[in-house]
């Protein structure tokens, strides 16, 4: 039977396959706070202006390619039960074949009915315009967590997390909450890989660090992880 390998991958995870992060975004964005394109109150003050953040990003994931750390992530099925809890918004891992993604903070290839959350849509392009409605005539929305949502999949990961025989941090500093918080729910003497240029300082017993970028560092984190299957 397979071990239990749980990958909480972030923001640094996607850096290489050319998907910039919001502070790196520049141009236009530079002007704005996170939360006047990420936020509630952003959509009901200013929906066109949160459209055109999402279908700047939406665009680039459109042209993006998964990164060697995502085929590393992937191969890893071969010799364990891997789950995904990622707090990407973008499908990389989807495409090298990952087959188990959970999705904290939503998925931008997908839209969703602002009258009834359940009504989700697969985009087959990058744009979202006003007027784009659900079968029930409301405006569609982007699939995402805004700041001052709550963060209904943390209810799915905490489990998951409790359960796994190992745990690897990739491509974040863990400064993000709720998702931070995930590593207080493994057990005491799970080992826990973290793999990222940023020391990131774990308060666990069975910690090892690998300072390196996702795609090179996960080839790393391979070889480690032969002496545990």
């Amino acid at each position: 039977m397979k071990k239990k390998l749980v990958v909480l991958s972030g923001a640094g995870m996607s850096q290489e396959s050319g998907l910039k992060t919001f502070r790196d975004m520049g141009g236009l964005w530079e002007q704005y706070d996170v939360t006047e394109v990420a936020s509630p109150e952003a959509w009901e003050r200013n929906p066109e202006l949160v459209m055109r953040f999402y279908n700047e990003r939406r665009k680039q994931l459109f042209e993006a390619k998964p990164n060697a750390g995502h085929l590393g992530i992937a191969e890893l099925e071969k010799w364990f039960d891997v789950e995904i809890i990622t707090q990407n918004v973008d499908d990389l891992h989807e495409l090298v074949g990952s087959s188990n993604v959970l999705h904290l903070h939503g998925e931008l290839r997908k839209v969703r009915s602002t009258i009834d959350p359940g009504l989700i849509y697969i985009m087959e392009s990058w744009e979202l315009k006003l007027g784009d409605t659900c079968e029930l005539g409301s405006q569609l929305r982007p699939h995402i967590v805004w700041f001052g949502e709550p963060v209904p999949a943390m209810q799915e990961a905490i489990p998951i997390v409790q359960n796994t025989d190992i745990l690897v941090v990739v491509g974040t500093s863990l400064a993000v909450y709720p998702a931070a918080g995930l590593v207080n729910y493994i057990q005491p003497e799970t080992p826990v890989f973290v793999v990222d240029p940023a020391q990131t300082n774990i308060q666990k017993k069975n910690v090892t660090y690998i300072q390196k970028k996702a795609g090179e560092g996960i080839t790393e984190l391979i070889t480690k992880l032969e002496k545990l299957k």
